[in-house]
């Protein structure tokens, strides 16, 4: 055993020397073993050793026996300790999450938060091999894809598994030889749970037909680990391409996911999904937005778990916050003349008193207006359900028509201003003015112009529309 752990924590440089390690202790037999055998390495490896113990409180007096049990040796072998407590079963049931997803979230929880308050850069956590069995069997039989076929990882950051090459067997012959003491946790022995099913009747099975059923195993992990790697790293070069929208989403052109074979194309999206928060999605979810990025639908989308949408907007996969049309914002009275800005959206509109040109302006977002006909004071608002304007040399169009035929995404179109007074809009910026309003050349007018104030490290999903858009 002492060799195993030994060439696996070489291997992935779990013990540095002058490192500090937070061993996370139940009390259990595979816990105990690693606290111990942690003990004795940090002599000669040189490296700090503290223990932390995590109460669920959901096994009553039988925890808190635990509690005491690891505080007591933790004591006797002169090893700082933690002990941290949660209510579980109270949190999932505010959740609605399962109780062992919960545990495990409040578990690691309180191990990172202890670990940054001891100074622990590193969190040992006792996983053997016959745990990695017990994962790769639960997720085959749920019909996993290759990534739940890896199993556990040695490392995962600052999280290491000292013992993920040593078997059951091997800790408990380890526990004999030097004499040690542990508790067991009463739940193991029932095989309601589904790991404790696999552990005590399916796993005994598959050992007589392979009794070196965990050697065959892990290096079946360690070859499809390999195979997964590689294919994420090539996502993620992918991945790496998507620029980041106003909306604080992602955008990659469509083209670079759907053109990629399924297994990469689904990493993509799931490294992309990965960039906007710490959440978990099916594969159905994974599958629908590289669907979706195939799809000959420009304005297609899939409503995605946490708050999240995936859509086309015609060259371009988005993936952000849930929205129709962008964000909504109140309408502003328009500084005439003056400038009013929009920092949210980021224009600003400064108006002044003019004489209007001789040739009429070719930038969508300069008009020159005639205050005789404007009627009551103008306001700056977004698009609003029945808008029309007829911009010059064209038919009157509803604004929401004028969008989709510019090829405008949806979220960006909430976000160009129009100005109205009360017959209607007066100006849409980045398509013009309404022709109706418009000042004679030569004449006293009003000079609009949109100027655009937004940092330029921003992602614009598409171009300004320009006047013959």
């Amino acid at each position: 055993m002492l060799e195993q752990a030994q060439a696996l924590t070489r291997e992935y440089a779990m013990l540095a020397p002058g490192s500090h390690v937070l061993c996370a202790v139940s009390g259990g037999a595979d816990s105990v073993c690693l606290l111990h055998w942690l003990r004795a390495q940090a002599v000669s490896g040189g490296f700090a050793l503290t223990a932390a113990h995590f109460d669920h409180q959901l096994r009553g007096a039988e925890s808190q026996r635990d509690a005491a049990f690891v505080q007591r040796l933790c004591e006797d072998w002169g090893v700082p300790c933690v002990v941290g407590a949660g209510d579980v079963s109270g949190e999932a049931a505010r959740q609605g999450t399962g109780i062992e997803e919960t545990a495990r979230r409040l578990r690691y929880a309180f191990l990172e938060r202890t670990a940054e308050e001891v100074g622990a850069d590193v969190i040992a956590t006792a996983h053997n091999a016959d745990d990695n069995v017990e994962t790769l069997l639960l997720h085959l039989i749920r019909g996993s894809g290759l990534q739940g076929l890896t199993g556990i990882r040695p490392r995962r950051g600052a999280l290491v598994r000292p013992l993920l090459t040593t078997t059951r067997a091997e800790i408990l012959d380890y526990l004999a030889e030097n004499a040690l003491t542990h508790v067991e946790d009463s739940t193991n022995a029932d095989t309601a749970y589904t790991r404790n099913k696999l552990r005590r009747e399916v796993i005994p099975l598959l050992r007589e037909l392979n009794p070196r059923l965990e050697e065959g195993l892990t290096a079946a992990m360690t070859r499809l680990r390999a195979d997964n790697d590689y294919l994420t790293a090539q996502a993620l070069s992918v991945a790496r391409e998507a620029e980041p929208t106003r909306s604080g989403g992602l955008a990659i052109p469509a083209a670079q996911v759907g053109r990629r074979p399924d297994p990469i194309a689904v990493r993509v999206v799931s490294a992309l999904l990965g960039r906007l928060g710490e959440h978990q999605f099916r594969a159905a979810h994974l599958t629908s937005v590289v669907a979706l990025s195939r799809s000959a639908d420009p304005s297609g989308s899939v409503d995605l778990p946490h708050g999240l949408t995936a859509r086309r907007a015609y060259g371009l996969l988005l993936l952000e916050p849930a929205n129709d049309e962008g964000p909504g914002w109140t309408p502003v009275p328009l500084e005439v003349p003056g400038e009013t800005d929009l920092p949210s959206l980021g224009w600003r509109l400064v108006c002044r008193p003019a004489t209007a040109p001789l040739s009429p302006p070719e930038d969508p977002f300069l008009c020159y207006l005639d205050p005789a006909v404007l009627d009551g004071p103008l306001v700056v608002r977004p698009r609003a359900a029945g808008d029309t304007i007829a911009l010059p040399g064209r038919p009157r169009k509803r604004v929401k028509r004028l969008f989709i035929d510019a090829k405008v995404p949806r979220l960006d179109r909430g976000r160009l201003p129009l100005v109205a007074d009360r017959k209607g809009p007066v100006w849409l910026a980045g398509f013009g003015p309404d022709t109706s309003r418009l000042s004679t050349p030569g004449t006293a007018a009003l000079e609009l112009r949109a100027v655009p104030i937004a940092p330029a490290t921003q992602c614009e999903t598409a171009p300004a529309p320009g006047p013959h858009s």
